[in-house]
C-alpha cells in the first residue's frame, strides 16, 4: 500500500516539474479558461466528455514532451540530429493535438454562442 501512495508522490512531483515549462502552464490556462467557458455555455455531457478528454490529451503529451526533451538533454547534452529530431516530433505532436483541441472547441462553442 505504501508503494501505491508513493506512486501518486512521484505524479505529483511530476506535474509540479512539468508546470515550470511557459508552454504547459499556456495549455493548463487555456484548459482553464475553457472550464469557464465551457460553465457559462450550458454544455451537454457529451460535450463535456469530449472537452475533458482533448484538455488531458494537450496536456499529458505537453508532459511526454517536456520527458523527451528532459533526457534528451540529459543523454545528449551536445547538438545532435537526432536528439533534435526526437525534440520535434514530440513537440509536433503537442502542436498537433494543440491545432485539433482548437478546432474540437469552435465545433463546440460557435454554435452556442454564435446561433442561438
Amino acid at each position: 500500500m505504501r508503494k501505491f501512495f508513493r506512486s501518486f508522490h512521484y505524479a505529483i512531483e511530476g506535474i509540479r516539474f512539468a508546470m515550470k515549462e511557459r508552454n504547459m502552464r499556456i495549455h493548463v490556462t487555456c484548459a482553464v479558461l475553457v472550464t469557464i467557458a465551457g460553465l457559462c455555455s450550458q454544455l451537454s455531457s457529451a460535450e463535456w466528455l469530449v472537452l475533458i478528454l482533448t484538455m488531458a490529451l494537450v496536456i499529458a503529451l505537453e508532459m511526454v514532451n517536456t520527458a523527451i526533451e528532459t533526457v534528451v538533454n540529459l543523454v545528449s547534452p551536445e547538438y545532435h540530429a537526432l536528439a533534435k529530431a526526437a525534440k520535434d516530433v514530440a513537440a509536433g505532436a503537442v502542436l498537433i493535438s494543440a491545432i485539433a483541441s482548437i478546432f474540437i472547441g469552435l465545433i463546440i462553442f460557435l454554435p452556442k454562442w454564435f446561433l442561438m
